[in-house]
């Protein structure tokens, strides 16, 4: 294994302004780790190895040319969500099989032009939905810590790929959990901005008003580097916010004194693994001892955010996948009638979670059931908002598990749908009041990781990044790795 496989995105950066090492090597390493035990773990749909190749020798020009922004030359990995012109997009589905958009992403186009290397296209759960990347129509992902684990999900691919030095960094979506529960899973960093901190556009869509665009990386000072690399007003996203974006990276450093951090008493569940609850323990504990001020907090609607949550995603969802008929883009399969060939390309290209959560979200927004459902999850989210609103009063951040179980092993919950949603019972309610959530690496149960989720203020991510980098700073969980080698296939 090469050592620059393990290098943070930090690292490599001043690496390659002192002409340690080039663009060119650092590329050629992560392409090599991949070829060589990718096989096995399936974190990349499709390697842009010539894309790759291609935008190293360009990103080592600009560094001798003293011309690098802070992302030139550092190799990054996109979800398969993530519209790209030189590569397939494809949301793990059947139905986008070798689809090639015609235009990239904004957060693609950003990092294009500040001379990142893309590696590839990772995998996911089909269009985003689940959480255990078990429902990818090209198989799925394995946990690098444990090959009969799941990596969590949706973003199982990007997750794993930074946990397994694959890749330094990259870019996930968060609807309800999909980026932090499988950081927890996977013992890398992960955030999920505010909704509208990043710009949607080019994104394929699961739920709109929950979907956000956020960073994997191993430490949080590489999260903050990638989220100012991606943040920002975009004209082409209506619902991307114009707020300036901060130096979150100048934001790190010092201890927590004066710092109130929320613990509220609806994040410990029963079923809760009692050596998770002890990890996240010991992490809050941590806290306090780096000078934070610990405050109870209530969050009294939290109970009704699961629910809340698989009414609203599906209903978005099946408005968002009726674009998906066969005959504007991607699988088409003719059929005698129009109407035939709508069912036969749905049905032979969706797979079952994806057409479950369609008709879950076709019923509750059909005739008599739209405002007992659909208008009365909206109206249970704004007193979810109003909770945190609340507690935000009171203290500065939020601190507890981001996940009640470590990695569960592969197909234990394939045939319970309610037992697989309630892996991500504790993070769904940031996404239903639209605030910024991290989760970081604090511990190990049956020798997986486990992870402290820290919730903020909306807009607020400089304060969880600083509470969260103090408490990487002081402990080791976030410098340990899997022992993968390129003998695993």
């Amino acid at each position: 294994m090469n050592e620059l496989n393990w290098l943070t995105a930090t690292e490599a950066r001043r690496l390659l302004d002192t002409r340690e090492i080039s663009a060119i090597e650092l590329t050629e390493a992560h392409l090599s780790r991949i070829a060589a035990i990718d096989g096995t773990l399936n974190c990349f749909l499709h390697v842009m190895a010539d894309v790759a190749r291609s935008q190293a020798v360009a990103a080592e020009a600009r560094v001798r040319a003293g011309d690098a922004d802070l992302m030139t030359g550092i190799p990054i990995a996109l979800k398969d969500i993530l519209c790209t012109v030189d590569a397939p997009t494809t949301a793990a589905s059947k139905i986008l099989a070798g689809y090639q958009s015609p235009y990239d992403a904004t957060v693609v186009s950003w990092l294009r032009q500040q001379g990142a290397v893309f590696l590839g296209k990772a995998n996911t759960d089909e269009f985003a939905m689940g959480s255990s990347n078990e429902n990818s129509a090209f198989g799925p992902v394995l946990n690098p810590w444990s090959l009969d684990r799941v990596p969590g999900g949706s973003s199982g691919g990007p997750a794993a790929s930074v946990a397994a030095g694959l890749a330094p960094l990259s870019l996930g979506t968060d609807t309800g959990g999909s980026i932090r529960q499988p950081a927890g899973f996977c013992g890398v960093v992960g955030l999920k901005p505010t909704y509208g901190r990043v710009s949607r556009y080019g994104l394929l869509a699961f739920a709109s008003s929950l979907d956000q665009i956020g960073p994997f990386a191993r430490t949080v000072e590489d999260a903050a580097l990638l989220l100012g690399a991606v943040a920002g007003y975009d004209s082409a996203d209506s619902t991307s916010s114009p707020l300036p974006v901060p130096d979150y990276r100048a934001a790190l450093g010092g201890d927590l004194r004066g710092t109130t951090i929320g613990i509220a008493r609806e994040y410990t569940v029963d079923g809760m693994e009692p050596a998770v609850q002890e990890a996240v323990a010991a992490a809050i504990q941590q806290l306090a001892d780096l000078g934070a001020k610990l405050v109870p907090v209530s969050l009294p609607h939290t109970e009704y955010a699961l629910p809340t949550y698989y009414i609203t995603a599906p209903a978005e969802a099946s408005a968002n996948l009726s674009r998906y008929d066969g005959v504007k883009y991607g699988l088409a399969v003719e059929a005698p009638t129009l109407r035939e060939t709508y069912e036969r390309t749905r049905g032979e290209g969706f797979g079952p979670e994806v057409k479950r959560r369609i008709m879950l979200g076709t019923y509750a927004l059909s005739s008599g059931y739209y405002d007992a459902n659909y208008v009365k999850a909206q109206k249970v989210r704004t007193l979810i908002k109003r909770d945190f609103d609340d507690a935000f009063r009171q203290v500065d951040a939020i601190a507890g598990p981001t996940s009640p179980t470590v990695a569960f092993p592969l197909g234990s919950r394939t045939d319970d749908p309610y037992q697989m949603y309630l892996a991500d019972i504790f993070t769904i309610p940031a996404n239903m009041a639209g605030i910024p959530g991290l989760a970081v690496p604090c511990g190990f149960s049956q020798g997986l990781p486990v992870s402290l989720q820290i919730l903020g203020r909306s807009f607020d991510e400089a304060t969880i990044l600083r509470i969260a980098n103090a408490y990487e700073q002081a402990t080791t969980w976030h410098t340990l790795h899997p022992e993968l080698t390129a003998t695993v296939s």
